[in-house]
């Protein structure tokens, strides 16, 4: 009895500690001190807020209402949006370790680096330990100041997520004067590869319809690639289809929203598209392996293969296939079965008395379906180690950064799972 004890605190206790490590929302963490309301809802408006929960080590750098005054209300949301995704280190630094900076000094990735849009070091930045006691933040491009100055700490949750305030924003060369995002749907599509799809939306007419929803709010449209058009087996046989029903395909591959990757990587709801009616018809699932997204549409899946432009309200993928809604061509037909193998003279288990199974005949096998749009199960990461001790400091290239980050958000897509095991196993051990 006093072992099952003993295992059922171990159990409760990994449980803690598996929710510490993968659960956090900033917008809920921030909307506790209104110094941040600015901070926060810009966070919201740009959907960094769900690139930050989507991720399990990360540094904040939060403005306060006052220091946000500079970029609030005075650019475009998407030049707000690259500012403040410099403020999002991919790395977990506290008030000890910042003072322990190897050398004094060091350059870490931001969100804005993973982009693919900052030029240089653009992407990264400087962070120093000063005499005094002082931290200074600044651009790593050359020729940048340390702009900032760490000036307290806001929220911690080892060694999951960090929460620093600064007093003034992080600038890099050429951020503010960023040209207006670019309103030529078209020449961005053909430009990406996606000159069939474009030169569709023209001719049905459904260009419009994207124009107008971006200007009502926002959209996400997934385009397919002129490859996914050719595949064999994948691609629609367009001549089978009405004027309406094009029209019904072209809308489905957008959403009436600006929904950028980092809010792909964490939904778990169904998702309604521009064709979607009052009967909830044309509506797609995601699922999320690491830092790869897959659209499912029930009638095959396609993955999410790059971003063609992300420039709030307004983003653009490239999906390798084109998205085939159910309404216009039914579920996905089952493939054939594999032949199943006789057992195994050898095998452990033992045929029931009462009926032998006949030598000739082979079971039935079930019928295959659809894969579930579920990410599926990676083993989880070895436990974080403590980087606030001497010589604990992660690597700050963006190379290891980027694999740990795509492990770490794998983790966190998978940790109702562990839940379930420990809780089971928890009970179990009660019982005994």
């Amino acid at each position: 009895m006093a072992a099952s004890r003993v295992f059922c605190l171990l159990a409760f206790t990994l449980l803690a500690v598996f929710f510490t490590v993968s659960c956090h929302n900033i917008t809920q963490i921030l909307s506790e001190s209104p110094d941040y309301s600015s901070f926060n809802s810009y966070l919201s408006q740009t959907k960094l807020s769900d690139e930050i929960n989507s991720r399990t080590t990360i540094t904040v750098l939060v403005l306060n209402n006052d220091a946000m005054s500079s970029l609030a209300g005075k650019h475009p949301l998407s030049v707000i949006k690259t500012a403040l995704s410099l403020l999002v280190l991919l790395d977990y630094y506290d008030p000890l370790k910042l003072h322990k900076i190897s050398q004094g000094t060091t350059l870490t990735t931001t969100l804005y680096q993973t982009t693919g849009r900052a030029a240089g070091n653009a992407g990264f930045v400087n962070v120093t330990d000063l005499k005094g006691g002082k931290v200074g933040f600044g651009s790593a491009a050359p020729g940048s100041n340390l702009d900032a100055n760490y000036t307290k700490s806001v929220k911690q949750i080892p060694y999951n997520i960090s929460i620093l305030e600064i007093n003034a924003p992080i600038i890099a060369p050429g951020i503010l004067t960023a040209p207006a995002p670019s309103n030529n749907m078209t020449g961005l599509l053909e430009k990406a590869g996606c000159k069939t799809f474009a030169s569709m939306l023209v001719s049905s007419g459904v260009l419009k319809t994207y124009e107008s929803t971006v200007q009502k709010g926002g959209l996400t449209v997934f385009a397919p690639s002129d490859e996914g058009f050719k595949s064999e087996g994948a691609a629609p046989d367009l001549t089978k289809l009405t004027q309406a029903e094009v029209v019904s395909l072209l809308e489905y591959h957008a959403l009436a929203e600006y929904k950028p990757k980092g809010s792909l990587k964490i939904n778990k709801d169904v998702i309604s598209t521009l064709a979607t009616n009052g009967a909830g018809k044309y509506d797609l699932t995601t699922s999320t392996s690491g830092d790869e997204v897959t659209l499912h549409t029930g009638v095959g899946p396609s993955r999410v293969a790059d971003t063609v432009v992300d420039e709030t309200p307004l983003v653009i993928f490239k999906v390798d296939k084109v998205l085939l809604p159910v309404e216009l061509f039914g579920k996905s037909p089952s493939p054939a079965p594999e032949p199943v193998s006789a057992p195994s003279p050898t095998s452990a288990s033992t045929p029931s008395p009462a009926k032998s199974p006949s030598p000739t005949k082979k079971p039935s096998p079930s019928p295959t379906k659809e894969p579930s749009p579920v990410a599926a199960s990676p083993s989880p990461p070895a436990p974080p180690v403590d980087e606030s001790s001497e010589g604990a400091a992660p690597s700050d290239s963006p190379t290891s950064l980027e694999n740990s980050h795509a492990k770490n958000a794998a983790f966190h897509v998978n940790t109702p799972a562990y839940f379930t095991a420990l809780v089971t196993l928890a009970a179990t051990s009660l019982l005994i």
